[in-house]
This record gives C-alpha cells, structure tokens and sequence, in this order.
C-alpha cells in the first residue's frame, strides 16, 4: 500500500535482512538504533500485536478469531511466558528481556526497599525499561506507534490524584487505567502535543439497558478505540505499530461487583445467560458443553506432587495448605471465562478484518491460569502447562498456515517484531525473532525455555491478590523442554536459600501429575537439565542494558542438524 512492499516478497526481503545481520561482526549484540535508511518504509509492514489478560488454552476453543488465525497462519503450541505473573511478563513482551534483567519480578513495588522496588511500574520505571522497549526502536525507526489498554500494574490515575508520566516510544498513548479491571466506571488516556489528556468513562445506571451497559464496557471501550487507530492510520505511507491489551477475561478486584449480580469475572451483557441463550454465549462452543475434562488436572492429588531435595529424599511442599476449588464453583468460573472472553474475540475479529492483507496481526496472552489443577485453587504463578503455556497464533504476508515445532516464550516478541521492521534486535534482548518459522514451520531453533518466578506474598495494590493461591507459590526457576520440565523451587523467602526440586515426563501426562524426581531412569534427564540451570545462573550477572553474552544467547539452542 502506498509504496510499501506486499506479501511474500516483503517476508522474503525481512529474511534476507536476517541472515545478513547474523553473519556481520557483533550481529545481536548492537544496542543503537538502526538509522531509517537502514531500514527502509518499502520493507516496515504494519503490525498489530494483541495481548489478552489471564487467556488460558482452555478457553482457545471458543474464540472464532483464533480458529480463523490458526487455519491463516502460524501457530505455536509450545509458546510459554517466562513469568506466569502479569506485571513481570507484561514487561518481558516489551523488552524481550528475563526478570532478573528487567528488575520487574513482582506485580507491585516492595516499598520497604527503595533501592530495589523489586515490582510494578516503580521498577520498571527505576530500571530504565522505558527506554528499552521495542516500540522505541519501532518508533525511531519511522514507524506510527500506538498503544489501547491495560499498561502496567502500578501504573495509575486516580480521581484528584497526579497523572502518570508519558511513556516514550508511543506516538498515539490510550491507556485504559486499572479500575477498568471490574468492567466500568474508569479512566483513560489521550495523547495530544505530547500531554496526557484524561477521558472518563462513566458506567450507566442500574437500570440502564444491558446494550447501554456494554457501550461502556471496558472490553467495548478498547474496541472501539483500536479500531480506530487502525482506521486512521491504515492509508497511510508511514507503516504503523499498534499493541492492544483488553482487560479479559481478568476477574474483577473489588469484592463487591460494580452491578448486583456480576459475576467474579464479569462477561459483557450480551454474552451472559438471558432470553434467546439459556447458557450464555461462549462462542464457538455451547456454554453447557464446557465442562471440568477442559480443565485437564483438575483436583489432581498433590501427594504425588511433592518436591524433592537435591538426593532426592521428600521435602516439605510449598502449597501446605490448598484449599482447591469446588466443582461447582470451578465450573462457573470456566463458563465464565469464556464468555468475558468474547468480547476479545469480536475485537479481534474485527481488527483482522479491518487490517490490509500486508499487516502482521499476533495474538497472544500475559500468562495461563489455573481453575482448581493440581489441587491448587484459582490463579497463576507456577511453572506448571497451565500457567505458563499461551496461545501464540501469526497471520501476515508470508506466513505459511501451520503449527510450528518451535518452542518459545513471550522473550521472542520484540526481536521478532524488530526484524519485521527490518531492525537488528537490540544486543540486551534475551529473545530469538520467529521470522524463520514464519515462513518454514519445520524451523528449529531452540531445545529450552526458561521460567523465572519471584515470591512476594500479597502486598497492596497487587490486582492478583483476589486469586487466592498467588502467596503460597515460592520462587523458582525451571527449565522446559518439548518433553521435559525440572524446577527448582526455593523455599526460603529470605536472603537465603532452600533448593527442593519437581521433575516432570510431559509425554507421559496431558499435566504435571506425578513428580518423577529422583527415578533413576530419569537420572540422566535430570542432570542434563541441571546444567541448564546453571547456565542461566550463570547469566543472570547481565542485567537492563548489558549485551547478552554469546554463550547465554546460545544457552537454549537445538544442536546443529
């Protein structure tokens, strides 16, 4: 459109521009901006990236625009987060960047340690992540830059209070601050001559019609307002970068709902039961035909599950105290979900259908969530399948419909859209672009992922605490592979250390059933991933803008073939 190169060609180009940036002395380890002549408009496809809040893959099956996405494009089912916690994953999709690199590892900042605020917008800001992030790079590189939704916990107005600072790297800022969380009554954010302006956002009265509630539904709100960057920039010669972040199917955070009767996660009122759908509305399945089998694990005994020490004797478990979660109760939750869900499933079926056949459009979530598995309750925080595994799903120019064998994580987002605008990624980002299996998706990269997860209990203003396991998960790292996972828990909350361990055969179980820690068959397993873990211990002495070490770049990759 207007100049800009089209379809597989385009994608070819990006490739070229790829393999000649590997081969160059110090290729990914550059932490300046490519000049836009290096990067040229004709080879900058637009690109729409949309993160969903608390998506799990149990609830992938109802939305139509994953099913369209999936039979168009590419997708990924190994694709995992780095951290299961919003805050911290939300800030390694900007950066490409680990926890232990981006000093955000906790949703709130610890304010008993201002030197090290550890969590929230404080620490993303203290850390200088602001002048990290991939729509910085977009930016400089000539790209429009716009962002609708949720932003950072932390990262707040309220009435009579001050207004949060503009962030750098946004050249169109629509932040849908954190009270948008219950579904309404909330503020907004215009950027005008490089001032916020603030936008209420009023919720009708009670007795208003559910259709007059809906217009203002936060989900509704986020619609409209990304369609229409997409609608004002779409003609235009300068290619545009557009992230999209919905509040669903996040729960509310105040115990008593903004209307009588909304449920804990509050659906739109048209997807919710009434005349015409008994059930409600859960999209490409019946409400009524979701049941506890889509939650695999469900209940699962934890006494199989209980760490290790390092010899392998039995260690005290971290979730002393589960409480589960009824059936009843998990099963409303579920149906739920799914219907808030569907609200983010209209957006983006209307963004896919809004965008020029050239524009990139990726769809993925912050983190899994957890609805009674593994005996736990409800919430996220554990390096299990269903916290950490999200749907990665990419249609574009190029994009050859298929799953894809690659494993990744939410890290390879930024490289990946640095090298569709034709850029060398920045040397401190910890991610891999995807452009080779976008294009081939026999592309092999890599053989491990890496979680890491910091404990923090519930501290205030932490939207999570009404998830009632978040406070019993300790801090771990884990190493995944394609069918393996070891974890190696600390249950010292203090500045000491602990070591317990989990190991798990993913070929064995559809979830973590059964800790398999200290099998002798598994000795050999278990050792291997024991060296990667040292290796990312290793690496984590690099941190904000230290160039990523060639060995810890190299730290999860597939041996030649």
């Amino acid at each position: 459109m207007q100049g800009r190169m089209r379809g597989l060609a385009g994608l070819v180009a990006l490739l070229t521009l790829a393999l000649v940036a590997a081969v160059l002395p110090g290729a990914g380890t550059a932490t300046t901006t490519l000049s836009k002549a290096a990067a040229p408009p004709s080879t900058q496809p637009n690109i729409v990236l949309v993160l969903l809040d608390d998506f799990s893959m149990d609830l992938v099956q109802t939305l139509h625009s994953a099913e369209t996405m999936r039979a168009r494009g590419a997708s990924y089912p190994r694709s995992f987060v780095v951290d299961s916690l919003c805050c911290v994953s939300r800030t390694s999709t900007f950066t490409g960047q680990y926890p232990h690199q981006t000093g955000v590892r906790t949703n709130v900042a610890d304010l008993r340690h201002p030197q090290d605020p550890q969590g929230g917008w404080t620490a993303f800001a203290a850390n200088g992540n602001r002048d990290r992030t991939v729509a910085v790079r977009l930016q400089r590189a000539g790209y429009t830059t716009g962002y609708v939704g949720k932003y950072l916990n932390e990262y707040e107005y309220r009435p009579g209070g001050p207004i949060p600072p503009v962030i750098p790297g946004w050249s169109d800022l629509r932040v849908v601050f954190g009270s948008a969380y219950d579904g309404w009554e909330f503020w907004s954010t215009r950027l005008e001559d490089g001032a916020y302006q603030l936008v209420n956002h009023p919720a009708p009265p009670p007795e208003a019609s559910g259709l007059a509630k809906d217009t203002a539904y936060a989900g509704t709100v986020i619609d409209v307002e990304a369609l229409d960057f997409i609608t004002e920039h779409e003609d235009d010669p300068t290619p545009y970068f557009l992230q999209v972040a919905p509040y669903a199917p996040h729960s509310r955070v105040n115990p008593r709902p903004h209307y009588e009767g909304d449920p804990f996660f509050p659906p739109a009122f048209s997807d919710r039961p009434g005349p015409g759908q008994p059930t409600g509305n859960c999209g490409r399945v019946p409400c009524a035909s979701l049941t506890l089998r889509d939650l695999p694990g469900y209940a699962d005994p934890q006494g199989d599950n209980g760490p290790r020490t390092y010899d392998g004797a039995p260690a005290p478990a971290w979730n002393q105290n589960p409480s589960g979660l009824p059936p009843g109760t998990a099963l409303t939750m579920l149906r739920n979900r799914a219907r808030m869900a569907q609200s983010a499933d209209r957006m983006v079926t209307r963004i896919l259908d809004a965008v020029s056949p050239d524009t990139y459009v990726i769809l993925t979530s912050d983190n899994g969530f957890h609805l009674g598995q593994h005996g736990l309750s409800l919430g996220k925080g554990t390096a299990y399948t269903t916290d950490t595994r999200v749907p990665l799903l990419v249609v574009g120019p190029g994009v050859k419909p298929g799953r894809r064998r690659e494993i990744v994580t939410n890290l390879d987002l930024a490289p990946t859209l640095e090298r569709l605008a034709g850029l060398r990624p920045a040397g401190y980002r910890s991610g891999h672009s995807l452009l080779p299996s976008l294009a081939d998706p026999r592309a092999r990269d890599r053989d491990y992922v890496f979680f890491e997860h910091t404990w923090s209990g519930y501290r205030a203003g932490d939207p999570d605490r009404v998830d009632s396991g978040l406070d019993v998960v300790p801090s771990y790292v884990a190493v995944r592979s394609r069918t393996r996972l070891l974890i190696r828990l600390d249950l010292d909350r203090s500045a000491g250390t602990r070591y317990v361990w989990e190991f798990y055969d993913l070929t064995r179980d559809r979830f973590e059933k059964t800790n398999l820690y200290g099998r002798a068959e598994y000795a050999d397993d278990v050792r291997l991933l024991r060296g990667e873990l040292r290796g990312l211990d290793a690496c984590t002495v690099d941190v904000r803008n230290d160039p990523v070490r060639g060995d810890c770049r190299r730290l999860a990759d597939a041996p030649p073939a």
